[in-house]
C-alpha cells in the first residue's frame, strides 16, 4: 500500500505492525485504509477467540470445581474419604497443574498451532474429568485429579498468551477479562447444574449425584474441545483465515533472568491465594444454614455480580491505560468481605451474605495483573510466553496449599 511522504513520518507502515507482542500502542498513526484493515482484523479475531475461549474456561472451572460441589452430594461419604484424603485430592490438582504450564507454553510458542495445542487438551480433561465419576476410593480419585491438574494447566497461560500475539497493549485487558468471566460464570451455572442434577437425576441408574455430575459435564468438554480445533484461529503469522494483506497487520533463559517474572509471580500468588475461598464457596454458604440445594443456588448471586464488575473493571483499565491502581484496589474490598465473614454472628445471615459478593473482587485484580505481565514483558514472544507460564506456576503453588487452611466446619482458628 503506497503512502506519502507526510504519511510515511507519523508511524510505521503495515509491514512494521507484525503483532501486539512487538509494541504497538495507542500512538501508532495509520492511515484511513489501514485503519480499516485493523477493525476488520480485530472482530474478525474478538468473534473467533473470545465466545468459545470463555465457554472453554467456564467448562474448566466447572470440571475442575466439580469436586467441591460433589462434596455436598455425598463424595466423602460414598469413597470413604478422611478430611485430610479430601483435601490432599484438592491439592493434587494443582501440583498437576504446577507441573504441566511452562513445558505446555514452550511447546505452543515452538509450534504456534493453538487451535491444536488447546483443542487437543481440552479434550484430554475432558475425558479425564468424565473417568472422575467412575472413581472407586482415594487412590484412582488423587490420581484423576492429579491429571485432571495437568491437562487443564496450558489453558489459561495458553490463551493469555495468544491473546498477546493478537492485541495491543492498550486492547488486551479488557479481552482477557472477557476470557476470564468464564472463572465467575462458572461459578453460577456449576451451581445451577449441581442442584439441577441433585433434585433431577437423583440417584438414577444406580450412580449417586456426584457421579452423574462427572459423567454430565465431562463429555460437553470433549464436544466443546473439538469446536475449539475448528473455531480458533493460529497466530497471526501463520493463521490461513488472515488475507495476504491482512497478514501484513498483524525464550525461557530470558523469562528466568528477568526481575520482573519474580516480582509480578509473586504478586499473583498472593492473589491467587486469596481466590482460593471459591474452592469452598459451597461451603461457606452451607455454613448459612440452608439446604444442599439452597446452598448450591446461593453462590450463583456473587459470581453473577462479579462477572459483571470484571468487564466493568477491565474497561475503565483500558481506557485509562492503568494496571497497578487496578491491581490494587481490589484488594482492600476482599479484606473486609473476609473480615465480615469471619467476625460476624453466624446468626447474621444478610451480613454474611453480603460479604461473599465483597470477596470475589480479588478477581479483579488478578485480570489485571497478567494484563500488567503483557505491558512488562512484551517482547521477544518466546520470552512473552515463558514468562506467562512461569508467573501461573507461582500462582498455583498458592493454591496447592490453601486447600488446607479451610478445616471442618464449626473449628475455629485459636
Amino acid at each position: 500500500m503506497s503512502r506519502s511522504s507526510s504519511e510515511e513520518t507519523q508511524g510505521p507502515g503495515l509491514d512494521e505492525l507484525v503483532s501486539s507482542g512487538y509494541g504497538i500502542d495507542a500512538t501508532t498513526k495509520l492511515t484511513p485504509e489501514e485503519n480499516v484493515i485493523a477493525m476488520h482484523v480485530r472482530k474478525k479475531v474478538d468473534y473467533r477467540i473470545l465466545p468459545i475461549t470463555l465457554v472453554v474456561y467456564l467448562l474448566d472451572f466447572v470440571d475442575r470445581n466439580n469436586y467441591s460441589t460433589a462434596r455436598l452430594q455425598g463424595l466423602e461419604a460414598d469413597l470413604g474419604l478422611t478430611e485430610s484424603e479430601y483435601q490432599a485430592g484438592l491439592s493434587l490438582f494443582f501440583v498437576g497443574y504446577l507441573l504441566g504450564q511452562v513445558p505446555a507454553n514452550l511447546l505452543l510458542n515452538r509450534f504456534a498451532r493453538p487451535s491444536y495445542h488447546l483443542a487437543f487438551f481440552t479434550c484430554i480433561w475432558g475425558v479425564i474429568s468424565t473417568c472422575t465419576g467412575l472413581s472407586q476410593g482415594f487412590r484412582t480419585l488423587a490420581v484423576c485429579r492429579f491429571l485432571l491438574g495437568f491437562a487443564e494447566a496450558p489453558f489459561f497461560p495458553g490463551v493469555v498468551f495468544c491473546l498477546s500475539k493478537w492485541y495491543t497493549k492498550q486492547e488486551l485487558a479488557f479481552r482477557v477479562a472477557i476470557f476470564s468471566s468464564g472463572n465467575l460464570i462458572s461459578g453460577a451455572f456449576a451451581s445451577l447444574i449441581a442442584a439441577g442434577i441433585l433434585e433431577g437425576i437423583g440417584h438414577a441408574r444406580g450412580l449417586a449425584p456426584w457421579q452423574w455430575l462427572y459423567l454430565v459435564t465431562g463429555p460437553v468438554t470433549i464436544l466443546v474441545g473439538l469446536f475449539v480445533w475448528i473455531i480458533l484461529p493460529d497466530f497471526p503469522e501463520n493463521w490461513k483465515g488472515l488475507s495476504p494483506e491482512e497478514r501484513r497487520f498483524k525464550g525461557l533463559q530470558m523469562a528466568l533472568t528477568d526481575v520482573n517474572t519474580y516480582v509480578l509471580g509473586l504478586a499473583y500468588m498472593c492473589i491467587i491465594g486469596s481466590v482460593g475461598f471459591g474452592l469452598f464457596l459451597p461451603s461457606l454458604t452451607a455454613s448459612l444454614g440452608y439446604s444442599h440445594t439452597v446452598s448450591l443456588l446461593l453462590c450463583t448471586p456473587p459470581y453473577i455480580f462479579m462477572t459483571i464488575w470484571l468487564i466493568v473493571h477491565s474497561w475503565l483499565s483500558d481506557r485509562w491505560n492503568s494496571r497497578f491502581w487496578f491491581y490494587m484496589y481490589p484488594l482492600p474490598i476482599s479484606i473486609v468481605g473476609f473480615a465480615v465473614f469471619m467476625a460476624v454472628d453466624p446468626a447474621m445471615f444478610t451480613a454474611r451474605y453480603v460479604s461473599l459478593f465483597l470477596m470475589p473482587f480479588v478477581s479483579a485484580s488478578a485480570v489485571s495483573a497478567f494484563s500488567w505481565v503483557s505491558s512488562s514483558i512484551s517482547r521477544p514472544p518466546a520470552k512473552r510466553a515463558a514468562a506467562f507460564a512461569i508467573i501461573n506456576c507461582f500462582a498455583t503453588s498458592a493454591s496447592i496449599w490453601v486447600p488446607f487452611v479451610y478445616i471442618a466446619p464449626g473449628t475455629r482458628w485459636p
